[in-house]
């Protein structure tokens, strides 16, 4: 049990004496729903908890005699470890381990933040499947917003064993307005991580596609393994490029571009991926029209314009662009290696298996 350094409360079973130590006065006695008393000093409690002191005030100013204070609906032994907390300001292990949630129900009750804030982080470490939803209740009634939030997320993240406890069946039984508010935070927070699925594959998408620019223009003006610029010979006898994952598959695609019989218009579906591909360099090469950009067509889009008849197609591909243009800002920046491995380890998960891939679904994700 806590015990300060001044005078502890005094408990009685049956009957207080009068104590020789201090006045009748300053006595304050307080009755727990078993019928024990406990002795405690009014200034004491008076300045540990507000409600307690407007009690002691109301006692001041009607004159009277019997200075008890009824505290029913909670454990004896929780009561004595509540007011041995205001003597002491501390609180054991031990005592958190038997009435945490007995503790934060008094401490809500006569406001008293300091145990209150240790009651709320003895329970979230203590959360169970078993003892979740007790606690929600608790939290919610005693207005714990923190500790709510943790039993909110624990429900969501293993609501099927959850749904098989007792303390969930008697909440479907007795307080179903509980019950839709747990459901409902579940729904959203299942939206929320589809949502952020999609929004970190369309990231994935765009980072692929901005390397893939970076790759296109590798390829035209360094040259690789077996595509390269017209005034250089592709060293053939070079190991496989490791400068880019997509390197080797890109090349195949130029090579077959450039020697398909089908050609865009008439329906070779890598034809018309390069040609994307071609379209979308264009659309992000910063090189004037009249400079010579050795990525083929380059200059035959800019010098084109934007003569387009879907002006809703034209659109999506402008923010196609855009995106592509910001992913390429960020990837020439120095991420923080939290996020970089964060990244990394989503693309191992979430990749397309080709730029055929992230080129036929460019369009719905610029949408």
């Amino acid at each position: 049990m806590c015990r300060s350094s001044g005078s502890p409360p005094v408990r009685e079973s049956d009957h207080v004496s009068t104590p020789s130590t201090e006045s009748v006065e300053s006595s304050v006695y307080i009755i727990t729903s078993g019928g024990r008393k406990i002795q405690a000093q009014a200034n004491i409690l008076a300045s540990a908890s507000p409600v307690l002191e407007g009690i002691i005030d109301s006692w001041k100013k009607h004159s009277r005699f019997d200075k008890t204070i009824l505290i029913p609906g909670v454990p004896c032994e929780a009561v004595e470890v509540f007011i041995s907390f205001l003597y002491s300001n501390l609180c054991n292990e031990e005592e958190m381990e038997k009435f945490a949630i007995h503790l934060l129900t008094l401490a809500h009750v006569y406001m008293v933040p300091q145990l209150k804030t240790q009651c709320i982080k003895a329970l979230i470490r203590r959360l169970t499947i078993e003892n979740v939803v007790d606690v929600l209740q608790f939290a919610r009634l005693c207005d714990a917003p923190d500790l709510y939030l943790k039993c909110m997320k624990l429900i969501a993240n293993r609501f099927k064993p959850v749904e098989q406890t007792e303390g969930w069946k008697f909440l479907q039984n007795n307080d179903p307005y509980l019950e839709l508010e747990i459901l409902k935070f579940i729904d959203e927070a299942e939206s929320r991580r589809k949502s952020t699925k999609k929004q970190l594959q369309a990231q994935s998408l765009y980072f692929q596609l901005s390397e893939g620019m970076d790759c296109l223009l590798h390829i035209c003006t360094e040259g690789c393994t077996s595509v390269g610029p017209y005034d250089k010979e592709p060293n053939k006898n070079r190991a496989p490029c490791s400068k880019f994952s997509t390197c080797q598959g890109l090349q195949h695609s130029i090579q077959h571009f450039a020697t398909c019989k089908k050609r865009v218009n008439g329906g070779c579906v890598r034809c018309k991926r390069m040609w994307q591909l071609f379209k979308l360099h264009s659309s992000i090469c910063d090189q004037s029209p009249d400079t010579t950009c050795k990525v083929p067509l380059c200059r035959q889009f800019k010098t084109k314009g934007k003569h387009v008849n879907n002006k809703k197609e034209e659109a999506r591909w402008e923010l196609l662009v855009r995106k592509v243009e910001a992913a390429k800002a960020v990837s020439s920046v120095s991420l923080p290696k939290t996020k970089k491995l964060e990244h990394q380890d989503y693309e191992q998960q979430e990749k397309p298996r080709s730029f055929g891939e992230a080129m036929n679904c460019h369009v719905s994700v610029a949408c």
